[in-house]
């Protein structure tokens, strides 16, 4: 299925013309592959259901939704500790622009509510998640910072359900899957702390055991995005105990039972380099009352569930992310005229085009993938469980290494007009930098890869997967699968090779997807990219060679710009 861009018709080529704009562009209906992808992924009833929800989304992205992120970017949230009579009465202010997002989010959309309930956008099921991460990789495409209040509602919703009490859960999952903005209790996690960021056993913050089986929790947390929210799944070591099994997992409610406030306090915000839109703060535990989540040894293998899910989210983030840059690129490149010519003429342009079309592509692919995979292990499916486990961490290390690229070469294709702050390419330079950062740096993530494979047995039916997508040909592609793997074994015992190796399984992976896509899919484009993939990222290449693309390029232009 392919739409047609509905976009304006390209500048005449002469001199003086206006900056090209792309405000007011339905990015849903200018994606050549959206509905394609979105059809091919979901089951058909779904996807018939979300269409117009999907035109709906699209046409806010290109132009209401899209004013208000720049608004919320360039008005960042205050924390104000007291009222103007003096009275401890701390709060967050944020601008009405990121409010008016929050409830597209949270309400209209039901993003955080959609895999956990029916009639969320008058679907009588929970939504499977390929509907809730395409409906997401199409909101981040102008707005990503309020994405990860969303997603941490969505995913401690998640963590809840697997691992709380029957008590807790009734309790407290009402109000995270509420639609109603009022009702709503957002989420959050509280792990990092000054001495212990990815080194969990480091952690510091302690609980002791309180009244009517509560915990009481004190210590700081360093890093606490949505500081502000409802509810919160905290990391504390119990009293003494010595070691990662000291660390158990809490839920802590932002207000108590009661009503009254919890015994704790944002101590300043962040000043970050992106994601503005959206608070990050410092928290300070006094004795601040939690309820224990799961097994008390187990604390961190079930936050790892949460950090998981969010490692998920920023992988279909930085997808769109690269999406909206690639989509803005093709934009000014079709309409720029110099020297005579629209840039999209331009053989270098049409090489620099197709070489961020690769990797947002490749990003999406594995979005669907990931996304097929836990519905899969969510229905019980032991291999489908194994198989999400290792995708996770290669989209999360893979794509959002890569949108740091994208978004920077597409700043570069505005020219100069994209350094400033009038247009969408700086603020998505700045909040492309998180992605590889938050839920764990670029190492980590990659050594996760090899635990993934090794641990937990998910290597071999990765390379299974891989297999199935291939079919019976792309005997290239095979071949490159087979080296990828042998670097992986060798990484398993070299973890100065986990990067390469994560790289490596990506590459095999979403250039399989590409071909398994392009075979379904009437738009050849797809194929070609999975081949540019094999080319460039997968066997090896002289970097003196004068090799050609332009066939391939060809193929890929020709339907995505």
């Amino acid at each position: 299925m392919h739409i047609s861009p509905q976009v304006p018709e390209a500048a005449p080529p002469r001199g003086g013309a206006a900056v090209p704009d792309s405000h007011g562009v339905n990015f849903f209906h200018a994606d050549p592959w959206g509905a394609a992808m979105a059809g091919l992924y979901l089951p058909p009833d779904v996807f018939a259901h979300l269409a117009p929800h999907f035109t709906a989304l699209g046409a806010l992205v290109g132009d209401q939704l899209d004013e208000e992120a720049a608004a919320a970017d360039r008005n960042p949230p205050a924390l104000h500790h007291r009222n103007r009579r003096g009275e401890d009465a701390q709060h967050i202010e944020y601008h009405p622009a990121y409010l008016s997002m929050s409830r597209r989010a949270f309400a209209d959309y039901g993003f955080a509510a959609m895999s956990h309930r029916p009639g969320v956008l008058g679907w009588p099921a929970p939504m499977p998640p390929a509907a809730k991460y395409a409906l997401t990789f199409l909101f981040v495409q102008s707005e990503f910072g309020l994405m990860c209040p969303v997603n941490m509602t969505d995913s401690l919703a998640r963590t809840l359900r697997r691992y709380g009490s029957p008590e807790l859960i009734a309790r407290y999952l009402p109000a995270l899957t509420s639609t109603d903005m009022d009702a709503l209790r957002q989420g959050a996690m509280f792990m990092t702390e000054q001495g212990a960021g990815s080194d969990i056993a480091n952690t510091a913050v302690t609980a002791e055991p309180g009244e009517d089986g509560a915990w009481k929790l004190t210590g700081e947390k360093w890093f606490c995005s949505n500081p502000d929210a409802g509810m919160a799944l905290v990391l504390a070591r119990r009293g003494d105990a010595p070691g990662l099994k000291g660390v158990s997992l809490f839920l802590l409610p932002r207000e108590l039972p009661d009503g009254t406030p919890n015994s704790y306090r944002i101590v300043r915000l962040k000043d970050k380099l992106g994601t503005r839109s959206m608070a990050s703060g410092e928290i300070s535990l006094n004795g601040a009352t939690a309820y224990l989540v799961g097994e008390p040894d187990a604390g961190f293998r079930q936050m790892a569930d949460m950090v998981n899910s969010s490692r998920l989210s920023n992988g279909v983030r930085a997808a769109g992310m690269m999406r909206r840059a690639c989509a803005e690129a093709i934009f000014v490149a079709q309409r720029r005229v110099a020297f005579g010519r629209r840039l999209i003429e331009m053989p270098l342009m049409r090489r620099q085009l197709t070489k961020m079309i690769m990797p947002a592509e490749q990003a999406r692919s594995m979005m669907f993938q990931t996304a097929q995979a836990m519905a899969q292990a969510d229905a019980g499916d032991e291999a489908a469980r194994k198989l999400l486990r290792i995708l996770t961490p290669l989209i999360k290390f893979r794509a959002c290494r890569d949108a740091r690229r994208v978004t920077g070469d597409a700043m570069e294709v505005r020219g100069g007009c994209g350094y400033i702050e009038d247009f969408c390419d700086a603020r998505l330079v700045r909040d492309a930098h998180l992605g590889s950062i938050w839920e764990g740096t670029s190492n980590i993530v990659a050594l996760d890869v090899l635990r993934a494979a090794e641990r937990e047995a998910a290597l071999p039916v990765l390379i299974a997967h891989i297999g199935q997508l291939l079919g019976n040909g792309a005997a290239e592609h095979r071949a490159a699968l087979a080296r990828a793997e042998a670097l992986t074994r060798a990484a398993l015992g070299n973890p100065a090779l986990a990067r390469q190796a994560a790289s490596a399984l990506y590459h095999a992976t979403s250039a399989a997807a590409l071909l398994w896509e392009g075979e379904r899919l009437p738009c050849p484009g797809r194929a070609a990219l999975g081949e540019l993939v094999l080319r460039h990222r997968l066997n090896p290449r002289d970097p003196l060679a004068a090799t050609d693309d332009t066939a391939l390029q060809d193929q890929v232009l020709a339907f995505a710009a």
